[in-house]
């Protein structure tokens, strides 16, 4: 009996254990033109999803300060809003569309 594996899933597979599990990469990169070194680089990354990430200590505050972000955005948002409606509410704007007419 041979194995049989579905290719359709292996995507699927892959990303599932990617976001569940997380993956580090780290890299080093040197450039050198005739064996002089020119350039530096040390790159590393953390790729995983965000339950494993903060489970990981990654992104502790990222939520709270994202959410306190979007809060202070909707609320200023709702502020403009309610200054802009009372602009057009006020007597003052009433008698200044009157006088235009």
């Amino acid at each position: 009996m041979d194995p049989n594996k579905e290719r359709d899933h292996a995507i699927v597979d892959v990303l599932d254990v990617l976001l569940r599990e997380g993956a580090m990469i780290q890299a080093d990169v040197l450039v050198t033109v005739a064996d002089i070194p020119l350039v530096g680089i040390n790159l590393q990354a953390a790729v995983a999803g965000m339950t494993t990430m903060r489970e990981y200590g990654f992104f502790e505050n990222w939520d709270l300060e994202t959410r306190e972000a979007a809060l202070e955005t909707s609320t200023q948002d709702e502020s403009d809003t309610e200054e802009g409606s009372a602009i057009e509410e006020s007597p003052i704007a009433e008698s200044s569309r009157e006088e235009s007419s």
